[in-house]
């Protein structure tokens, strides 16, 4: 049950942040140079990639940190 419902985790928590993104960022970098503007963009495209390494973990293990080599 863990992977279904980690996907509908993922897939929910990722459209909720796209949802903040799209509705809230526009506003705050509208004005600033086209280059600034896709810095921005880009590390927002990033930073949800962060916790995505222990969320897949979880998913598959059920523990939130890597197994470690000598287990």
């Amino acid at each position: 049950m863990r992977i279904p419902l980690g996907i509908l985790g993922l897939l929910s928590m990722l459209g909720a942040y796209a949802l903040v993104v799209a509705r809230y960022l526009p506003e705050l970098v509208g004005t600033w140079p086209a280059w600034a503007q896709a810095i921005a963009y880009l590390l927002l495209g990033i930073v949800w990639l962060m916790p995505l390494r222990r969320f897949l973990i979880w998913m598959e293990t059920g523990r939130w940190s890597p197994p470690r080599a000598d287990e």
